[in-house]
């Protein structure tokens, strides 16, 4: 077993099924030379060649749609689209098409494809650089999202994703990049999707986040009996863990970095209210980004959730 940065744990997972399954293709920009952007595909153009390392284009529609393709004919790809800024030109791509195969043949053809990109604030990056709009995704239905917060669940997560057989977008959170090691065991081993862990349990307040904003969340809740759930997989999310969490406590804080203004919190706080309101003993409260565009660097640490206002959150929400 190995202690290894979020990177190196995306690496072995895509180096592993590569080598397990002769179908998994890895295409996108700077991917087989370069290594992509962040270094993640590192080594496997070396290792598998330009027939299953592909580097493409600058142009992410095309990126997608040759991987839709690919999945329709039965391979796996795996496209990498740098940041999740530069993904929004394949939203027809994938929304008109990935999302529908399973539905438009009536069952008889899938889509087993995944999008990796890295989201979120956090590195100082220009514009289109740090996005989290995780929510446009998770209201597509087909579309699986899945948001890892260590490099022990990234590599499960992703064996997991690329098994599947519906496509799936896999955000990957810039900050964590190399922010953190995790104990990562060599070879096979998968994550279910549309799980959620419990990090912390506690009983007196709930609170629900994924990606980068774990950390944060488990930061502040040391200070608190708090039930801590790394969410993982958003669509589709696990409901029954959310439900006996909140059953339990009462009280809910959900966490992410995304603007709060229809962002996933919204959907997360519409079933608890449907499905747990009597449980609960305090209004759900949300931290989250602005209702803005994400600022450039000079501004991005006032506009994330910090620890402050994460524990202002939960201090609210404990005085009821």
């Amino acid at each position: 077993m190995a202690k290894v940065n979020m990177v190196q744990a995306i690496n072995m997972a895509l180096r592993e099924e590569m080598e397990r399954d002769k179908d998994v293709i890895v295409l996108g920009e700077d991917v087989g030379k370069d290594g992509g952007v962040f270094r993640i595909t590192e080594g496997l153009l070396e290792n598998f060649g330009h027939e299953r390392v592909i580097d493409t284009p600058l142009a992410e529609s095309g990126i997608v749609g040759a991987a839709i393709g690919m999945a329709a004919f039965g391979l796996k790809p795996v496209a990498e689209i740098q940041f999740m800024g530069f993904i929004y030109p394949a939203l027809d791509q994938l929304f008109s098409h990935a999302s529908r195969i399973r539905s438009r043949s009536r069952g008889r053809y899938t889509c087993p494809m995944v999008v990796r990109t890295p989201y979120g604030a956090g590195i100082k990056a220009p514009e289109l650089h740090s996005e989290s709009t995780e929510a446009l995704f998770c209201h597509i239905p087909g579309l699986k999202v899945v948001v890892p917060s260590t490099p022990y669940t990234a590599k499960g997560l992703l064996i997991s994703s690329i098994r599947d057989p519906d496509p799936v977008i896999f955000l990957e959170s810039t900050r964590l990049y190399r922010l953190i090691k995790d104990d990562v065991p060599e070879g096979e081993y998968t994550i279910p999707l549309g799980k959620a862990r419990i990090v912390q349990e506690g009983k007196d307040v709930t609170v629900i986040a994924w990606g980068s904003m774990l950390h944060r969340a488990i930061q502040v809740s040391e200070g608190f009996d708090a039930e801590v759930i790394d969410l993982m997989t958003l669509s589709p999310f696990d409901e029954e863990a959310v439900f006996n969490s909140v059953k339990k406590t009462g009280r809910v804080v959900i966490v992410h970095e995304a603007p709060k203004r229809c962002g996933f919190s919204a959907e997360l706080s519409a079933f608890i209210a449907e499905d747990a309101i009597l449980y609960l003993k305090a209004p759900i409260i949300r931290v989250a980004g602005y209702d803005v565009v994400i600022p450039l660097p000079k501004l991005e640490d006032y506009y994330m959730p910090t620890v402050e206002r994460i524990r202002r959150g939960i201090e609210e929400v404990m005085k009821y």
